[in-house]
C-alpha cells in the first residue's frame, strides 16, 4: 500500500456513500454492468457459475449468503467497488490468458521514458504503470500474464521479476507474469509494428495455452476493474470480440477510437481517432448508457479504452486469415470484424479511468491521488489492492515538517520544509528550509550514506534529492535528480514548451520535468 497519506485523503469519511448491492445491477442488460469494479474475494463467497458452454440460454446465477451476515466491503469514497459477485466456469485462472501491450517508444511522456519503457514510469509514490493491469490482472482471479514489451524494457523487466516472479504460480493453477520482448525471426525480420502485430508475432505462443480467451490490455492506463465481469459479459452475448467502453466528451473524443451500438450492445460502428465531421458523425444519446440527460449532453460520444476480450478461435482467424496485415486492433482489426459481420460487443465502464499518455495527464493522474475528501483514485481499496515489489524500507522519517495534502512514499528523509498537494516518491530526500508546492518527486533507487552527502557538499557537489531552501512548484522531479541549495524550479517566465535536455529538463504543457539522473546545481532559477 501507499506510504503516509496526510491531512486529508487518508481520512475519508467511511460513511461517505452507500454500499452498491448485487440487486441493483441483476435486472440491467450485460453491457451496462461495466461500473460495477468487484471484489478480488468472490470466487471464494458465492457458487455462481457463468459456463462458457451456454450458447443461446441466459446462465443461471446463484449467490449464497454467509448466515444473516452481508459481506462487507469499503464504500465508494475509498473503493470503486460494487457488493456484487461474479464467477465464471471455467474459471478465469484457467481459462484466460491476459495479454498487457508495453507500448511504443512513448515520445508524448519524453522525457519520463528516455531511460524506461512507459509501463515502468513510477506512479504514486511506490508504484509504477504496470503495476496497474498486472494487480487488476490478479484481483481478477487470471493468472496467466504476458507483457509485450520493445523499447527500453531493461527496468520494466527487472520490476516484473522482482515482484511477481516468485509468488504467481502454484502446482495447480500455473500462474505466471512473463515478459516477451520484440524478436526477429527467419518468417518475420520487423520489430513490432503496432498492437495487432505484435500479439500476431506471438500467436504461435498463445495458442499453446489451453484457454478460451485473450484479455488484451493497455500497460499505461490507470483505473480499477474486475475484468471478470467483462469476461462474463463476452460470454453472455456470445461475442467474437467484446471492446470496453466509456462515455466521452468532445474535446477528448478525438484521441479514441469512437462507436455506435444497438439496443443490446452491439457496436454497429467503429471509427478510430476520427476528426471534423467524421467526428460528428460518431455523436450518440448516451442516455442509452444510463447517463441522465445533462451528462448526455457533456459526453455525446462512446470511445474505446482499447481493453479487449478476443475469443481465442476468433484471434486466430482475425490475425491469420481475415487480416493478416493488420498493424493495430483499435484502427484495423476491431472495424474490420465489425465490418464483415463477426459479433463486437460494447461493454461499459463508468468508472476513472485516465490514458496516461501526456507528461499533462501523467501529472494530473498523480497528484489526483492527493485530492480530499474523495482521491480521483485510491490506492486504499482493501477489496481490490494494487501490487508491486517487495522493497523493505523503513517508515519515512519527517522532522519538524509541515505536510498537508500530500502523499508520502516508503523510506522518506523529510527535514525542516514546507510540503503541499505534491506526491514525493520513496527514498526521496528533502532538506532544510525546501518548498514543494503541486509537485511530483518521484524519489530514488538508491540511498547515499550520510558520509557520502557529506563528502559530495565539501566537494562541491550536490547530493541527491531535494537542497536546502530549494522551491519546487508545479513540477515532475524523476528519480535520482540532484536539486542544488538555493533552487528555484518554479517556471517563472510560464513557458509551455521548451526542451533543454544539456540543462537537465524539459517544459511540456506548463510542466517543468527534471530528468532522470540530472544534476541541477545550486542557485539554479528555472
Amino acid at each position: 500500500m501507499a506510504g503516509v497519506m496526510a491531512t486529508g485523503a487518508a481520512n475519508l469519511n467511511m460513511n461517505i456513500l452507500a454500499r452498491e448491492t448485487a440487486d441493483f445491477t441483476s435486472f440491467r442488460p450485460v453491457f451496462l454492468r461495466g461500473n460495477s469494479q468487484g471484489l478480488s474475494s468472490a470466487s471464494s463467497l458465492c457458487d455462481t457459475r457463468i459456463s462458457a458452454d451456454s450458447k443461446q440460454k441466459k446462465p443461471w446465477i446463484s449467490r449464497k449468503q454467509n448466515g444473516n451476515r452481508s459481506t462487507v466491503v469499503s464504500p465508494r469514497a475509498v473503493s470503486d467497488t460494487f457488493n456484487e459477485l461474479t464467477c465464471l466456469d471455467p474459471v478465469a485462472s484457467r481459462s484466460v490468458l491476459g495479454i498487457i501491450l508495453g507500448g511504443g517508444a512513448g515520445t508524448r511522456l519524453y522525457p519520463l521514458t528516455k531511460k524506461r519503457a512507459k509501463p515502468a514510469v513510477p506512479l504514486g509514490a511506490n508504484y509504477r504503470l504496470i503495476d496497474i493491469p498486472v494487480s487488476n490482472c490478479i484481483n481478477s482471479n487470471i493468472s496467466k500474464i504476458y507483457v509485450l514489451t520493445q523499447f527500453n524494457s531493461a527496468s520494466l523487466n527487472r520490476h516484473l521479476s522482482r515482484a511477481y516472479s516468485s509468488n504467481m504460480g502454484s502446482y495447480k493453477d500455473e500462474g505466471f507474469v512473463e515478459v516477451l520482448a520484440a524478436q526477429q525471426s527467419p518468417e518475420n525480420p520487423n520489430w513490432f509494428q503496432g498492437t495487432a502485430d505484435a500479439v500476431r508475432q506471438y500467436l504461435w505462443l498463445f495458442e499453446e495455452q489451453q484457454v478460451m480467451e485473450f484479455l488484451i490490455l493497455a500497460g499505461d492506463h490507470l483505473y480499477r476493474m474486475d475484468y471478470q465481469k467483462f469476461i462474463q459479459a463476452h460470454r453472455e452475448t456470445n461475442a467474437d470480440i467484446t471492446v470496453a467502453a466509456l462515455p466521452m466528451d468532445e474535446k477528448r473524443a478525438t484521441a479514441f477510437g469512437l462507436m455506435k451500438i444497438d439496443n443490446e450492445g452491439r457496436i454497429t460502428e467503429f471509427s478510430e481517432k476520427p476528426t471534423g465531421e467524421q467526428l460528428r458523425a460518431m455523436m450518440v444519446d448516451t442516455t442509452i448508457l444510463g447517463l441522465d440527460e445533462e451528462r448526455a449532453k457533456e459526453m455525446p460520444y462512446i470511445a474505446s479504452m482499447g481493453i479487449y476480450v478476443v475469443s481465442k478461435d476468433a484471434m486466430m482467424k482475425l490475425l491469420r486469415e481475415q487480416f493478416p496485415h493488420a498493424n493495430d486492433f483499435g484502427s484495423e482489426v476491431i472495424p474490420g470484424a465489425t465490418s464483415i459481420g463477426m459479433a463486437v460487443q460494447a461493454y461499459l465502464y463508468d468508472g476513472y479511468w485516465e490514458d496516461i499518455g501526456t507528461i499533462e495527464a501523467f501529472y494530473n493522474a498523480n497528484l489526483g491521488i492527493t485530492k480530499k475528501p474523495i482521491p480521483d483514485f485510491s490506492f486504499y481499496d482493501r477489496s481490490a489492492p494494487i501490487y508491486t515489489q517487495s522493497r523493505f524500507l523503513p517508515p519515512s522519517k519527517m522532522l519538524d515538517a509541515d505536510v498537508t495534502d500530500s502523499v508520502i512514499g516508503e523510506g522518506c528523509v523529510i527535514k525542516n520544509c514546507q510540503i503541499r498537494h505534491s506526491v514525493v516518491g520513496l527514498r526521496s530526500w528533502i532538506s532544510e528550509g525546501a518548498i514543494i508546492e503541486d509537485a511530483l518527486l518521484m524519489g530514488a533507487d538508491y540511498y547515499e550514506t550520510d558520509d557520502e552527502r557529506s563528502l559530495l557538499s565539501n566537494k562541491g557537489g550536490v547530493p541527491i534529492g531535494i537542497g536546502k531552501d530549494s522551491h519546487v512548484k508545479r513540477a515532475i522531479i524523476d528519480k535520482n535528480a540532484r536539486i542544488g541549495a538555493n533552487v528555484k524550479i518554479i517556471n517563472k517566465d510560464n513557458v509551455q514548451e521548451a526542451a533543454r535536455e544539456t540543462d537537465g529538463y524539459f517544459i511540456k504543457s506548463g510542466i517543468v520535468t527534471v530528468i532522470k539522473d540530472a544534476l541541477i546545481p545550486s542557485g539554479t532559477v528555472i
